[in-house]
C-alpha cells in the first residue's frame, strides 16, 4: 500500500521547493524589540541551511545523532531544523525557559553531545557530563554565525534518508512527573504540512504569520512545514507583543495567522486603530478555548474569522477541525480531518451516544499521522496508543448526530497556560522537595488572559513554616517560569476520597467561591 508521504523527506520536499521557486520569499523574521526585519528567498535560505548542515557534519553529527537546540524564535532555529534534516540528524528542542534540571533531563535522556544555544540561556551547570560541545548564537568570532559562514554553501555529502527516519524528539508535558519525548519522523513532518495545506486551502501565495514558540509543534507542524509544502512564505515573529502584533499582521500582508486564546484576549485590550480592519487575513488558525462572546467581539472588531481546531503534540495537527470552504458550527471544534478517525467513549471503552460526554480517542498510524511513540518508553507508548492505532487523548468531548465534535474539558492532570502545557504531576514532584512541604496538590483555575493559572495547595511539615514566596522561589529554581504557581495557599490537611486520593475538585471549588 502506498500512502501520501511515502518516500518523502523534509530534505527532499525542501529541495524540491528551492529548485521550483529559488527567488520567491521563504522567510521574513521580525524582532519586535529591535525592529529588525530579515528577509530570505528560498535559495538564500537553502545556502545557509547547507552551511549549517556542513557545520554539524564537521562536528561529527550524522544520521540519528541528536543535537539539542535551545533558542527563542529565530532564523537560526529554522536553519538548525532544516540543516539537521538534510544530514539525518535529530533535533531536540529545549524550551528557552527551561531551568537547569529540565535541561539536564532532556539532554541526558537523548544522550546529547552538542548544544546550540543563546548566551542568556547558557550556564555551565546546564550541560551535564555528556555535552562536549556548545555553539553559542552570538556575533563573536567563535559563535554560530561565524562557524556557519565558514562552511561551503553546497551540501558536502547527501546521506541516504527514509521517510521513517526521525527528524525530532520533542518533549511535552502530560500525566507524568517528567515530560516525555515525542518522536517525530520525516513522514510526520511532510504529512503535517500537506494536511494543513488541505485544512487551510494554502497556496504559494499565502503569507503565514506566527509568534508561536519555535520549540513547539504548533509552529513547526502547523506553520513551518505547511509553508514549505505549499511553497509559501513564513513570517516569524521573535516573540508575541500584544501592542505590536496586529500592526505586524497588516504590515507584512499576512493571509494566515496563528492564534490562541491569550492572543485574542490581549488584542481586544489594545486601543482601537481606525485602520485595523484593513488587512489581508483570510483565516486566524485558532486553538481553543474561548467563549462565544469573546469570539463574536474579536471577529466583529478585526473583521477576521477564527478557524477552530483541536489536536495535540502526539496527533501532530488539528485532527478535529473546521473544514475548508464549508459551513462552521461554533462552538464545535469541527469535524474529523483527513486521515484520522475519532471515537468518544465511556470509561469501559464503549462508544457513547451523540450528545453524551466521553473521552476523545483519535486513530491514526504511528510514525505517519500520529507520533512514532515516546522516546525510549515503550510502556508509555503502549498506554497511549493501542494496537489498532487509537490514541487516548485524556480529554473529554461529545459529538452530535451530524458528526460535529465539541470539546468539553481537558484532562485533569494538565494545565494550559498561555499556550504551554503544564503537567500537574511534574510541578507536584518538584514542590515535594521544597523544604517544609509535606504534601502538595497542583491544579489550574481559570485566568481571564492566560487560560489558566497554576495553583499549589500546600500542607506544611508540622515543625516548618514556609511562606508562599518560599514555595514560589523554590519552584522558580527548578521549573520554567510558566510552570511556577501563581497562587500558593496552605491547608492543615487535604480533602480525600474513600480511597485516599486528594480531591482536587473540592480544593478548586473552595478557591472559586
Amino acid at each position: 500500500m502506498i500512502s501520501i508521504a511515502d518516500h518523502l523527506t523534509v530534505r527532499g520536499v525542501w529541495e524540491q521547493q528551492v529548485a521550483a521557486r529559488p527567488g520567491s520569499e521563504f522567510l521574513v523574521f521580525e524582532d519586535p524589540d529591535t525592529g529588525r526585519v530579515e528577509r530570505y528567498t528560498y535559495e538564500q535560505f537553502d545556502r545557509a541551511c547547507n552551511q549549517v548542515a556542513n557545520l554539524f557534519a564537521a562536528r561529527g553529527i550524522g544520521r540519528a545523532d541528536r543535537v539539542a537546540v535551545q533558542l527563542c524564535n529565530s532564523v537560526e532555529f529554522v536553519q538548525c531544523l532544516i540543516g539537521l534534516a538534510k544530514i539525518g540528524g535529530v533535533l531536540v528542542p529545549l524550551n528557552a525557559s527551561y531551568t537547569r534540571d529540565e535541561c539536564l533531563h532532556v539532554l541526558g535522556s537523548c544522550e546529547v553531545s552538542l548544544l546550540v544555544t543563546e548566551p542568556e540561556a547558557l550556564t555551565s551547570t546546564q550541560l551535564g557530563d555528556r555535552v562536549t560541545e556548545v555553539i553559542v548564537v552570538d556575533q563573536t568570532p567563535g559563535g554560530f554565525a561565524a562557524q556557519r559562514d565558514a562552511q561551503p554553501p553546497v551540501l558536502r555529502a547527501e546521506v541516504p534518508l527514509s521517510s521513517d527516519d526521525l527528524v525530532e524528539v520533542m518533549f511535552t508535558s502530560g500525566s507524568t512527573s517528567r515530560p516525555k519525548g515525542v518522536m517525530l519522523t520525516n513522514y510526520n513532518f511532510v504529512f503535517s504540512g500537506l494536511y494543513t495545506n488541505w485544512e487551510l486551502t494554502m497556496s504559494e501565495q499565502d503569507r503565514y504569520l506566527s509568534s508561536m514558540a519555535a520549540s513547539h509543534v504548533n509552529l513547526q507542524l502547523s506553520a513551518l512545514l505547511p509553508v514549505i509544502t505549499a511553497g509559501a512564505t513564513l513570517i516569524l515573529v521573535r516573540r508575541y507583543s500584544a501592542s505590536r502584533f496586529w500592526a505586524q499582521v497588516r504590515r507584512h500582508r499576512a493571509t494566515l495567522v496563528q492564534g490562541m486564546a491569550m492572543i485574542v484576549r490581549t488584542l481586544m485590550l489594545q486601543r482601537v486603530d481606525p485602520q485595523e480592519r484593513d488587512h489581508c487575513v483570510r483565516e486566524v488558525h485558532y486553538f481553543l478555548p474561548i467563549t462565544d462572546e469573546e469570539k463574536i467581539a474579536f471577529e466583529d472588531r478585526f473583521a477576521a474569522t477564527l478557524f477552530n481546531t483541536y489536536g495535540s503534540t502526539e496527533t501532530l495537527v488539528g485532527v478535529i477541525t473546521d473544514l475548508p470552504n464549508w459551513p462552521r458550527k461554533w462552538p464545535s471544534i469541527g469535524r474529523v480531518g483527513l486521515g484520522y478517525d475519532v471515537r468518544i467513549v465511556d470509561p469501559d471503552g464503549a462508544d457513547v451516544a451523540p450528545g453524551e460526554v466521553g473521552e476523545i480517542l483519535v486513530r491514526g498510524v504511528p510514525g505517519r499521522s500520529l507520533m512514532l511513540g515516546y522516546w525510549r518508553d515503550e510502556k508509555a507508548t503502549a498506554e497511549a496508543i493501542d494496537a489498532d492505532g487509537w490514541f487516548r487523548t485524556g480529554d473529554c468531548g461529545r459529538s452530535d448526530d451530524q458528526g460535529w465534535c465539541y470539546f468539553v474539558d481537558r484532562r485533569a492532570d494538565l494545565i494550559k497556560r498561555a499556550g504551554e502545557n503544564i503537567s500537574t504531576a511534574e510541578v507536584e514532584d518538584v514542590l515535594l522537595h521544597c523544604p517544609g512541604v509535606a504534601e502538595v496538590a497542583v491544579f489550574g483555575i481559570p485566568d481571564g488572559i492566560r487560560d489558566e493559572a497554576v495553583v499549589a495547595i500546600v500542607v506544611p511539615d508540622p515543625s516548618a513554616h514556609p511562606s508562599a514566596e518560599d514555595v514560589r522561589r523554590f519552584a522558580a529554581e527548578h521549573l520554567a517560569y510558566f510552570k511556577v504557581p501563581s497562587v500558593v495557599q496552605f491547608r492543615n490537611a487535604m480533602p480525600r476520597g474513600a480511597y485516599g486520593k486528594i480531591q482536587k475538585c473540592l480544593l478548586r471549588r473552595s478557591l472559586q467561591h
